[in-house]
């Protein structure tokens, strides 16, 4: 058990399960211990890795308490979101697979960490009047997205599709997000981890140095999505000090303080 962050091995594919409560918020403190964890699995010789999270939430998001309490400090605000990018970069570049067991809602950060997966496997909810969700839903609190992110978006459901949800900040119920394909596969709570085992487990029979070399030129413009340059961390800093991005974490922080 590293900080936050809770490994189990399933013979020779290691789970990595996102246990930061009550909502696996993205700090710096897991999103380092999620890259401490990816790079000991490699070296520790693992075949491939499963992202988890808690029944009923993969993760929120970034810590967005944690981030305004930062005030006016741009260096500790750019660094935590240099953290943030930092995790999803670990998993984007990962030389093994790594598949996303999106047991929840998955919300801003979450489906960017799910995104950098090479295959997602979400729940169902056991309620079907209140489905889990997942979506960049930036905008709707008064962040924009940077380019970066909104590649992953569009990497996996094409242009048009990710202008529309991105630019409205949608969040999409689990059937919808398996029809456009957002996720792969749908499976009850219990069941997406063994699913994602599943999954590897056949993908790994498969001859592995072609495998991974082929996987590694097909997700060369993901890693490429996640260059530093692609995501002007700058303008995205002075972008949340805005009026109008104040005034949406403002209703943020009551919402979540309720």
């Amino acid at each position: 058990m590293t900080t936050h962050v809770q490994i189990l091995d399933h013979g020779r594919i290691r789970e990595l399960r996102l246990a930061r409560p009550p909502a696996n918020a993205l700090d710096p403190a897991l999103c380092r211990a999620l890259i401490a964890a990816l790079d000991a699995a490699v070296a520790g010789d693992a075949d491939a890795v499963v992202l988890s999270g808690a029944p009923g939430m993969f993760s929120a998001g970034l810590d967005v308490p944690h981030l305004m309490s930062l005030g006016e400090d741009r260096h500790a605000l750019r660094a935590a979101w240099g953290a943030f990018f930092g995790a999803a970069r670990a998993l984007a570049g990962l030389r093994i697979p790594v598949v996303a067991a999106i047991t929840g809602h998955a919300p801003a950060g979450g489906c960017v960490l799910s995104l950098c997966c090479d295959y997602r496997v979400m729940a169902r909810s056991t309620d079907p009047a209140k489905p889990y969700a997942l979506g960049m839903n930036e905008t709707q609190v008064g962040l924009a997205v940077p380019d970066g992110a909104q590649q992953l978006m569009r990497r996996v459901v094409g242009r048009h599709r990710a202008e529309r949800l991105l630019v409205a900040g949608s969040m999409v119920a689990a059937e919808e997000a398996l029809r456009i394909g957002l996720v792969d596969e749908l499976a009850g709570v219990d069941d997406v981890v063994p699913r994602a085992i599943l999954w590897l487990q056949d993908l790994l029979r498969l001859p592995r140095a072609p495998m991974l070399q082929t996987r590694a030129l097909a997700r060369a413009d993901l890693v490429q999505a996640l260059d530093p340059e692609h995501l002007h961390l700058d303008r995205f800093v002075d972008g949340w000090y805005e009026a109008d991005t104040q005034a949406g974490l403002r209703a943020l922080m009551a919402k979540l303080g309720k």
